[in-house]
């Protein structure tokens, strides 16, 4: 199993680089909120900074790998990811999400991963209901900051952490 830790701040609408570590603490990614304009930025001030949401995962030189949106059209809220470097589009939806806590489902069109999200201990990534990740967000009231735990067994069919730390960044402020 692989591990690696980044902290985020407490703030939504943070837009700083946000570094992943492994476990020998060395910055392997980048994590980080984005807007496409000033415009953008600007109206969703308006909203809590709920409503363009957007995360970039960097490699350490700060090249784009993966990409995640929230999408909210008529009532329906989900969001879109994308692995930069293959062009491979994942789409991310809820099953009762005003409700408590929802259920994500990541899929490809080929595999459909569950992702069991709690706010106080692991949430769990799914697949078959086998667990092949998982992640943590504990807040820090005295740093006003998410310390990240993210875990990555060995058989999960996505290794990438960008992936994993993509999703959960955009997810991790849904109920917001």
């Amino acid at each position: 199993m692989k591990t690696y830790t980044y902290r985020h701040p407490e703030a939504i609408e943070h837009t700083g680089e946000v570094p992943v570590m492994d476990e020998q603490g060395q910055v392997i990614l980048y994590s980080q909120r984005v807007y496409e304009n000033y415009l953008k930025r600007t109206f969703d001030k308006m909203f809590d900074f709920r409503y363009f949401l957007k995360y970039e995962v960097l490699d350490s030189q700060r090249e784009m790998l993966f990409t995640v949106k929230k999408i909210s059209r008529r009532g329906k809220l989900w969001f879109e990811a994308v692995e930069v470097a293959s062009k491979k589009k994942y789409i991310i939806s809820y099953e009762n999400w005003r409700i408590g806590l929802p259920t994500l489902f990541i899929t490809d069109r080929k595999l459909k991963i569950q992702l069991e999200k709690e706010f106080e201990d692991w949430s769990n990534f799914l697949l078959d209901e086998v667990e092949i990740a998982k992640w943590k967000a504990e807040f820090s009231e005295e740093l006003g900051e998410f310390h990240m735990t993210l875990q990555i067994h060995e058989n999960s069919p996505i290794q990438q952490p960008e992936f994993f730390v993509g999703i959960c960044q955009a997810t991790l402020f849904v109920g917001a």
